[in-house]
């Protein structure tokens, strides 16, 4: 692969970045807060590969001229030939393009109830607690009425029912889970967290569909099979289908 090949893919590169920080493509890969870097990052190779591609034209323009020097003999002294030949490179290189073609034309989906089951809970203790609104029922970050329930015991929500949001998962023995997958940095770090649902349970639940689940706080919890991580029960009074978010992670639990 010459320079001028190079540039063509780094420009391409760059031009995905900026499409994908443009748009939610992005958020399949990364959280929220990191679209100047995406972006930042795609502008920065879309210029280094203009100048690759300028400087690369002005070398083959430099060469060609002094190729026809030499030809009308302006430079007599063979020493001083300017070497023209170009060493082929393996073709093999052109494999660079496959990761930019599955970034242009496959999104991946987001992480589903098949990692949720097979990762424990990653449940994090809240530093502290914002005060709730006053509404009834309380919107609320599934990820949040999670730590309220496990660790505040529910006191804060003061008997009022509460909504909350996200994609349905199955275990082994058919418990159904409410699940939000949060993350740090990027989708490889995402972890779930869970949310046992009881009371009125829709009868068919299909894994990975999502969910508007509102109910009321119970002291009742359970521990996840894979890390023994604590998971609270919502009591549900209200379930119903939502499409699937533009940004399917949750990034509250490290804010």
């Amino acid at each position: 692969m010459n320079r001028q090949a190079q540039a063509a893919v780094m420009f391409l590169v760059g031009a995905a970045l900026l499409h994908a920080g443009t748009t939610n493509l992005y958020l399949r890969y990364v959280k929220a807060g990191l679209q100047p870097l995406v972006l930042g990052g795609g502008a920065v190779l879309i210029v280094t590969a203009l100048a690759t591609a300028w400087y690369e034209w002005k070398r083959a323009r430099t060469r060609r001229q002094a190729a026809a020097d030499t030809h009308t003999g302006t430079h007599a002294d063979t020493d001083t030939h300017t070497d023209t030949h170009v060493h082929p490179e393996p073709r093999i290189s052109w494999l660079l393009v496959l990761p930019l073609l599955a970034l242009i034309l496959v999104a991946p989906p987001a992480l589903g109830s098949y990692s949720a089951v097979r990762a424990g809970t990653a449940l994090q203790q809240p530093y502290g607690y914002l005060k709730l609104p006053n509404a009834d029922p309380i919107p609320l970050n599934l990820v949040d009425y999670a730590g309220r329930a496990v660790y505040d015991h529910g006191r804060s929500f003061h008997g009022r029912s509460v909504r909350i949001a996200g994609f349905v998962a199955l275990d082994s023995k058919g418990t159904p889970y409410l699940v939000r997958m949060a993350l740090n940095c990027c989708a490889a770090d995402a972890q779930p967290v869970k949310v046992a649902l009881t009371g009125k349970i829709p009868p068919v639940l299909q894994p990975d569909a999502w969910l508007q689940v509102t109910g009321t706080y119970t002291a009742r919890t359970t521990h996840d099979p894979v890390n023994n991580g604590p998971i609270p029960y919502l009591k549900v009074t209200e379930a119903k289908p939502i499409p699937v978010p533009s940004d399917p992670y949750d990034e509250s639990w490290n804010n």
